[in-house]
């Protein structure tokens, strides 16, 4: 009885300072909540805290801020670093020492060599609790860097053009901020760092799941961060449920019987078979699909012949599909193999497919959404977490997300000036280094956020 008197005084002077802040919130600061960009100055700047109690442990938002803004200079150091320093899929071998490096710098244990290259970093909390994992992706892309700042890649053909640079160096800050946050952590927070994500159908998650990256530590949730470059910089991308689509890739090989351009008639012609095979397989989303279900099938190469004056004897396909809804994604695999192979037999040629189901859509689980959506507004203001449409890109976290609860968020990172922003995978690519501790910030706070949520009998205060 005496517990659960000194426990509701402890709840009853929580909402009372919570009152207070809220008041001084909305006299002192509201006007800041108007300006799109000034997200970044309500990170700063804004220093009202969120407060959750039990037994005397205050997890102080405020703090929070403070250790990301400290560690601005060397997340910038450690972004430019990985990015002068890409490596292939499952070739992050100088990357998974540099992660290691950090981690050990700020005293996390790990294990390495997960799947070949990755890092499962672990910070267990003072306190008893439940599991979270946050993820960021560790591989760069086979493109020529054409960017001209001090920071260049110095290998050859390749490039950190999706952001997963950034991703690493938040991650390292969170995990930093995490680490002097010990003592008032309820359960265990796992960093992932996860090689080949850019390696569809395969990629990463799978291979690190079958090495056994969570046989010690099974998340209940696990969260992933993207920079995005079609948002302003500081603001949170965070959809309920879809957030990304599937991805499919397919490979076609048309085989005709070739001859002189002259003769058409002795030959079986692969280019014109293709021509009708191009056009007849757009009519799959605009005529075998529910229009409410998007979806995008594109071609993106195509290759035949030899000479102008020559009818060759293959011709060769690949492209793209993209989709959300698993029944959407069988029904189109089914009607590219009807139209492919009616199309090849009515031109009588043979035809060879290769149909590769890639990484499946990532969406989000309800409940985790909405708590980052929280966390985000409550470090950044309200006006942080604008409403966005699902994007037809893939990612490999998705695995992830069909086995443990989380959420996938997209962190605004686009440029001051926006038309010189380029798009993600642009060998001109390049992200506003000024999110890095908002994105460090976030991380650690949803983090947080998620193992209250999970722990047993909280009761919960949200300050916003």
């Amino acid at each position: 009885m005496k517990r659960n008197l000194e426990q509701l005084k402890n709840n009853v002077i929580t909402l009372r300072f919570g009152v207070i802040f809220f008041c001084l919130d909305k006299v002192l600061f509201r006007t800041d909540r108007h300006i799109t960009f000034n997200n970044i100055f309500y990170f700063f700047k804004y220093s009202i805290t969120n407060s959750r109690k039990k037994g005397g442990i205050i997890i102080h938002t405020e703090k929070i801020r403070q250790l990301a803004r400290s560690m601005r200079d060397e997340m910038i150091e450690m972004r430019r670093y990985l990015h002068r320093h890409p490596e292939l899929s499952y070739q992050e071998h100088e990357t998974a020492d540099f992660i290691q490096k950090k981690l050990r710098e700020y005293g996390i244990p790990y294990r390495s060599e997960i799947a070949g290259t990755g890092i499962l970093g672990i910070i267990k909390g003072k306190h008893e609790g439940r599991t979270v994992a946050l993820r960021a992706d560790m591989d760069a892309l086979p493109i020529q860097e054409e960017n001209d700042h001090s920071y260049v890649s110095v290998h050859e053909g390749v490039m950190h053009a999706c952001g997963h640079d950034a991703h690493m160096a938040m991650l390292l800050g969170a995990a930093k901020i995490l680490k002097n946050l010990q003592d008032e952590i309820y359960g265990t927070v796992l960093l992932v760092f996860q090689p080949a994500e850019e390696k569809s159908p395969v990629g990463g998650a799978i291979p690190m799941m079958e090495a056994g990256v969570f046989e010690d530590f099974m998340p209940d949730v696990i969260y992933a961060q993207h920079v995005w470059p079609y948002l302003p910089a500081g603001q949170i991308g965070i959809r309920d449920r879809e957030m990304l689509g599937a991805s499919d890739n397919f490979k076609v090989i048309l085989k005709g019987v070739g001859g002189h351009a002259s003769l058409p008639h002795l030959t079986t012609d692969p280019v014109v078979t293709a021509g009708f095979l191009i056009v007849s397989l757009q009519t799959i989303v605009s005529r075998s699909l529910d229009p409410r279900h998007p979806s995008v099938l594109t071609i993106g190469s195509i290759h035949g012949g030899t000479a102008h004056n020559v009818i060759g004897n293959t011709v060769t396909l690949e492209g793209s599909i993209r989709t959300f809804g698993e029944d959407t994604r069988k029904r189109i695999k089914e009607r590219f193999y009807e139209i492919t192979t009616n199309v090849a037999e009515m031109y009588n040629n043979e035809v060879e497919i290769d149909y590769q189901e890639g990484y499946p859509a990532t969406v989000n689980t309800p409940r985790w959404a909405r708590l980052a959506r929280r966390s985000a507004q409550n470090l950044f203001g309200k006006d942080a977490t604008p409403m966005i449409e699902p994007a037809m890109a893939s990612e490999d976290f998705s695995r992830f997300l069909e086995k443990i609860p989380g959420a996938y968020i997209f962190l605004g990172a686009q440029m001051e000036n926006s038309e010189e922003q380029k798009g993600l995978h642009d060998p001109r690519f390049n992200i506003n280094e000024e999110v890095l501790p908002m994105g460090a910030a976030f991380l650690a706070k949803v983090a947080i956020d998620t193992l209250n949520e999970l722990k047993e009998n909280t009761i919960r205060i949200w300050i916003d």
